[in-house]
């Protein structure tokens, strides 16, 4: 069997009360059809469509790297049975088609593939969910013998209907042309004024169908976003699961609700994870990494026994074993650690490679730097990599020391075991095992006194 998928992204989203199309509204950082998207190639579909509507221009570009997914506008909003039938015309070599949609991020692989296992009893299947509140859903209605009929919409349902607690998702799985031919037969006579594509079950029905039914393990999963208070809620939903999953890989988490996975995380063994500790893009953690609270690490990799402090940035960057970062320092992209190094309160490195067992410990800016073994920076250092108009590079030998508060001026060598004096601007290079040292001779005045205020007569 050939699926093909319809992701429906058409819609504007006005509640969210944004210029941002809905789809494009980020979860866990990510657009909300890209969650959609990323589930949907899990199934290995022979044809994915996405049908697109308003802000389609931003849509499209910001899933141009998607190469296998075909784009179908729905120029009017004339509801889910056009929309679905604007992409039948694309779905060119299926067999079946999932229907499902782009602001509703959460529904799982298993329950699709369960969803999909379903039709291939019938030519049509449905996932539904029960509800305590079903307000606002389309209601499943099932004759005596529990065969659906037919779905009803909450602005068109009866008193008895509205009692009714199993609500349609939306997501369907139907035969091609059985779904091709039901789609010509639908009308828009209804509250909406809109061509339902629920519509299609009593058609089904009315001949002969017998429609199937899967359902998800949580109702969570097929939960839309209208707006930003729901966003906020599948966020909290998001994250809880992948808290709870991380912890039962062993991460010990001080506080699972205040905690944020925006991405992919492999950890090793007995690593720690302090409160407001935000992780994004792909990270690894090594055994024994702890990260204190209020941390940022994005698209790094961090070695095995490596401390960070609280209220570290660290980004693209990779962090070697035992080391110790922070508190409040700031890891731009490109720099490397070797490993057994000391990076401290409000140091900044960026795109340097720091070799192993050297300090920069206090109020640094470190920039385009090669920095060898066993060297010690002082407080106030500054790599001055850039001109105004270019970047270059200093370069700093093993075991030299960085005296306080100096200007190393690239493009500059600090030779191996070199020592910078305190206060020193360096434009030249340093030789290797002397002390180089720029500095203005001290001196005191004799006699000199310290100005006064006239005093008022």
């Amino acid at each position: 069997m050939k699926l093909g998928v319809v992701i429906l992204a058409a819609g504007q989203g006005t509640r969210m009360r944004s210029s941002l199309p809905k789809v494009l509204h980020r979860l866990a950082n990510r657009p909300l059809l890209r969650h959609v998207v990323d589930t949907s190639n899990k199934l290995n579909p022979a044809q994915t469509i996405v049908v697109f509507g308003h802000g389609g221009e931003d849509v499209q570009q910001t899933f141009s790297s998607d190469s296998d997914l075909l784009w179908v506008e729905q120029n009017q909003q004339l509801g889910t049975g056009h929309a679905v039938d604007q992409a039948i015309p694309a779905l060119a070599d299926v067999d079946r088609v999932l229907v499902l949609y782009g602001d509703v991020p959460l529904i799982q692989t298993e329950t699709l593939s369960s969803l999909i296992q379903a039709a291939t009893q019938s030519d049509l299947a449905l996932l539904t969910v029960d509800l305590e509140d079903p307000t606002g859903y389309g209601r499943i209605v099932r004759n005596e013998q529990g065969s659906v009929q037919r779905i009803v919409e909450q602005k068109d349902a009866t008193a008895a209907e509205l009692a009714i607690t199993e609500i349609n998702t939306g997501f369907l799985v139907a035969d091609k042309k059985r779904l091709t031919d039901w789609l010509s037969r639908i009308g828009n006579d209804n509250a909406q004024g809109e061509y339902y594509l629920t519509d299609i079950v009593e058609l089904a029905v009315a001949d002969g169908v017998d429609v199937k039914v899967a359902q998800p393990d949580e109702a969570t999963e097929v939960m839309g976003v209208n707006d930003h208070a729901q966003l906020a809620q599948l966020e909290r939903y998001y994250q809880h699961n992948q808290a709870k999953r991380l912890m039962q890989q062993g991460v010990a988490l001080l506080d699972p609700s205040r905690f944020d996975l925006r991405g992919e995380l492999t950890v090793g063994r007995d690593v720690q994870i302090d409160i407001n500790v935000i992780i994004e893009g792909r990270v690894v953690l090594g055994d024994g990494v702890c990260i204190g609270a209020n941390s940022v690490i994005r698209n790094s990799t961090v070695a095995g026994g490596v401390q960070i402090l609280e209220n570290c940035l660290i980004e693209d960057a990779t962090i070697g074993a035992e080391s110790v970062i922070g508190p409040f320092a700031r890891i731009r992209p490109g720099t490397r650690l070797a490993g057994r190094n000391r990076v401290g309160n409000f140091v900044e490195i960026k795109k340097s490679e720091i070799d192993e067992g050297s300090k920069i410990s206090h109020l640094s800016y470190i920039g385009d730097a090669v920095v060898g073994k066993g060297v010690n920076i002082g407080a106030g250092t500054i790599t001055c990599n850039y001109d105004g108009a270019n970047k270059f590079q200093t370069i700093i030998g093993d075991n030299a020391f960085i005296g306080s508060d100096s200007q190393l001026v690239a493009p500059v060598t600090v030779g191996a075991g070199a020592t910078i004096g305190a206060g020193s601007t360096i434009t030249s290079d340093a030789q290797p095992e002397m002390l180089t040292l720029s500095r203005s001779r001290q001196y005191s005045v004799k006699g000199w006194k310290r100005p006064v205020k006239k005093s008022k007569k």
